[in-house]
């Protein structure tokens, strides 16, 4: 199933409660406990500056878009085993089409 358009409003609170934490989007602002998400799309794995990716991150050399991140949202240890990533996936198909509408529109 690959990624369809959602309501960026609900996928605004998903980031919220769900990445916030470990995330910030804006041009400049800093890594947090994961990298800063600005230029996400189209970015490769691992190429954040001043953030210590582990070498699966690096490795996995795949592209952002929204496919990718609509299967690695699903089950990130799955997708890039090693990686550092605490976080469970959101198994919803709707609930990933969210969040990626709005990283989509956040991001650039």
């Amino acid at each position: 199933m690959p990624f369809k358009d959602g309501d960026s409003k609900k996928g605004a609170n998903l980031f919220k409660t769900r990445c916030a934490q470990c995330h910030t989007l804006g041009d400049g602002e800093a890594n947090k406990i994961g990298p800063n998400l600005f230029g996400l799309f189209g970015r490769q794995t691992g190429a954040v500056e001043g953030y210590s990716y582990t070498d699966a991150n690096k490795q996995k050399a795949i592209t952002w878009n929204a496919d990718t991140l609509f299967e690695y949202l699903e089950n990130p240890k799955k997708y890039i085993p090693g990686t550092k990533m605490a976080f469970g996936g959101l198994k919803k198909e709707k609930d990933r089409n969210d969040l990626i509408t709005f990283l989509r529109e956040e991001t650039k």
